[in-house]
């Protein structure tokens, strides 16, 4: 009987599976990353602000020419969509990828636009599973993360392996979460 080379079938597993789930590797730890700091910036979208100030101030019977007059100020007015008061000292005026706010007695107001950010918004679609057959390739994806952890482990041997240094390693990340667990749940 042939003794079976575990080790040769271990290295081209982790190395095809490598490769193989190399980009999700990339959309799920770029999204990843980007998802954890929702409270610090949006992934999905650029949001800018421009704060405006009109010379007179609007009456409410304001038409629309006359809102377009008001755009045109601020390079605007190729967005304009429509326009309405959400009470009697706002005037709202929609834009393709925005709106504008304005107090009507001050002349106060603000641009906010809004443009998708390039590659996260795609990525974080992904990530969130957005249809069945992406969900089940998503579960092929996290059961090749396992196996890469599981064969990695067996990839050297010797002093680097995970019957010396590698142990030490392997068992620091073990214990991190461990603790974190422990503390915070």
């Amino acid at each position: 009987m042939a003794k079976i080379k575990w080790r040769k079938w271990n290295r081209a597993t982790h190395r095809d599976l490598g490769y193989f789930f190399f980009f999700m590797s990339i959309i799920y730890g770029v999204s990843g990353i980007a998802i954890n700091h929702l409270d610090d910036w949006n992934p999905n979208f650029i949001v800018t602000h421009k704060t405006i100030q009109l010379e007179n101030p609007v009456s409410t019977e304001i038409t629309k020419q006359e809102v377009i007059e008001i755009l045109k100020a601020y390079n605007e007015e190729d967005y304009y969509k429509n326009f309405y008061f959400p009470n009697e000292y706002t005037l709202k005026i929609f834009l393709k990828g925005g709106s504008a706010l304005i107090d009507i007695e001050t002349g106060e107001g603000t641009i906010e636009k809004t443009r998708r950010r390039p590659i996260f918004k795609e990525f974080n679609y992904l990530h969130y599973n957005p249809v069945v057959w992406w969900t089940w390739f998503s579960d092929a994806y996290a059961l090749g993360l396992v196996l890469l952890a599981f064969s990695g482990l067996f990839i050297l041997r010797g002093k680097n392996g995970i019957t010396r240094r590698g142990a030490w390693i392997t068992a620091a990340g073990i214990i991190i979460p461990i603790v974190f667990l422990l503390i915070y749940h």
